[in-house]
């Protein structure tokens, strides 16, 4: 089954300012609201620029999954052409807009969100708010800080956190939502919920037609004393043909500038120059600030951000640069024993393979030859023996110079030859003589060591390196 949508639109500059602010569109597919702001850094033109991108999405050709989507690209879109508005004219530095957008496609509707703009759906007499407000003091009450009710009258409830304003970082809330006939939804400004409870919403949506919705929701934030723009979107889904037909209704600021231009218009700028004047809420003070403008105090406009990013480039570059530096600078103040062509050498550095850098070399060569030592000593060499550092290194050399020196001077010892043993003759007798095995001298094995202390002469003689010590030695 599918449903429509019978909405109706409406706007108000209030009772205190001069010019409108705020821009909304209704149509089959699409309600939008857009809540300019940044007092005389033209709040109108930042939400008029909003809309008039973000409206392109009333088509019946996008559905499902396929409009969060799609609302986020126009959300983005809408962003980049602030960001351009605050390039060709640089008094628009600090102007942004809320955005609060339902899309639908007959069967369900897709939200996008950003700012304290407000989205509800009655459904069964029962109000239930579908947006989430980034504000201050919905962080405070999010926190567990302050109650619901607190926050209704808090004397900072306007400061935005989160806002459409040509930054790259303004990403909206994305979000599928279920919706049924009888349903009736209602995006408003904050010009509404700021002086009006939501019992009085609820009970002003719980009957009438959408156009009967809006005035009075509208009537009972001027008489609360709203001091702010006011606008009320309210839609009801229904099973036919809705009564208030196919055409797209637009408000607000949108409106009253010209179609495809946001450029600022005549009669606003006529209202900036001549200040906010007398009125309820006290804002006829010459020369004081715009409230509008205070709601950017948690983010002040950012000027030259192209210099701020290099700033940022050129810290991490140096924090890169350091941290190479560094660990170049130990590398340096490393020592390992290796071999250099059929030498032994000290090198300095470490072995690590780098494409285009070297990290060692060769800082003292030694007359030791590698071939002059032993197979373990050698093969020790080849593969590189680490050093605390360069007294270490010598050491080493000293230490594998002892060894081949032991080699070179191993004596092979002579084995001593065997004694002859005279022949002793016996009488005959009557059984066969048995021979005794001859006695021989102890022989003196090739692999013994002599010790200086075991020498027959007791001469002192250099002690001798076990030859199997010494395989490989050329």
């Amino acid at each position: 089954m599918t449903l429509s949508l019978d909405y109706a639109a409406l706007s108000d500059v209030g009772r205190v300012r001069r010019n409108n602010e705020d821009s909304a569109y209704a149509g089959p597919h699409l309600l939008l609201l857009a809540d300019g702001m940044g007092g005389a850094a033209a709040g109108e033109v930042a939400s008029a620029a909003a809309v008039q991108v973000i409206r392109r999405l009333d088509t019946a050709d996008i559905s499902g999954e396929d409009m969060i989507e799609a609302l986020a690209g126009a959300v983005h879109r809408a962003n980049e052409r602030l960001s351009e508005l605050v390039e060709e004219d640089p008094e628009r530095e600090g102007m942004g807009s809320t955005v609060t957008a339902l899309m639908f496609d007959g069967k369900q509707l897709g939200l996008a969100h950003l700012g304290d703009s407000r989205a509800y759906r009655m459904r069964d007499g029962v109000l239930y708010q579908l947006s989430h407000d980034h504000t201050f003091v919905q962080s405070l009450v999010d926190e567990g800080r302050i109650s619901q009710q607190e926050a209704f009258s808090h004397p900072h409830r306007n400061l935005i956190l989160r806002v459409l304003d040509g930054r790259p970082d303004s990403d909206p809330d994305l979000e599928m939502i279920d919706v049924q006939a009888g349903d009736r939804l209602m995006l408003c400004s904050d010009g509404l919920p700021d002086y009006v409870s939501d019992e009085v919403i609820a009970s002003s949506m719980a009957g009438g037609t959408p156009d009967s919705v809006v005035v009075e929701l509208i009537t009972h934030a001027l008489e609360a004393g709203s001091n702010d723009n006011v606008t009320c979107v309210v839609a009801d889904v229904v099973e036919t043909n809705p009564a208030s037909g196919a055409t797209p209704q637009l408000v607000g600021a949108a409106a009253e500038l010209a179609q495809g231009s946001t450029g600022r218009g005549t009669s606003t700028t006529a209202a900036r120059s001549g200040g906010e004047g007398s009125g309820a809420g006290g804002h006829g003070h010459g020369g004081a600030l715009d409230p509008e403008e205070l709601r950017y105090a948690p983010r002040p406009p950012k000027r030259f951000p192209w210099l701020r990013r290099i700033a940022v480039l050129v810290v991490i570059l140096a924090l890169i640069g350091g941290g190479g530096w560094f660990a170049y600078s130990w590398t340096q103040k490393q020592y390992y024993v290796g071999t250099d062509g059929d030498y032994v050498a000290i090198f300095k550095g470490v072995e690590a393979d780098i494409p285009g850098l070297t990290l060692s070399k060769v800082y003292e060569r030694q007359a030791l030859q590698v071939n002059k030592l032993p197979t373990y000593s050698r093969e020790q060499v080849e593969g590189n023996i680490q050093a605390d550092n360069l007294a270490g290194a010598r050491s080493i050399v000293g230490e594998l110079q002892h060894t081949a020196d032991q080699c070179a001077a191993k004596v092979k010892p002579t084995p001593t030859p065997k004694p002859s043993t005279p022949v002793v003759s016996k009488p005959p007798v009557s059984k066969p003589p048995v021979s005794a095995p001859p006695k021989t001298a102890s022989t003196v094995h090739p692999s013994t060591t002599v010790h200086p202390s075991t020498t027959p002469t007791g001469s002192a003689t250099p002690r001798q390196v076990d030859p199997d010590d010494c395989d490989g030695v050329r």
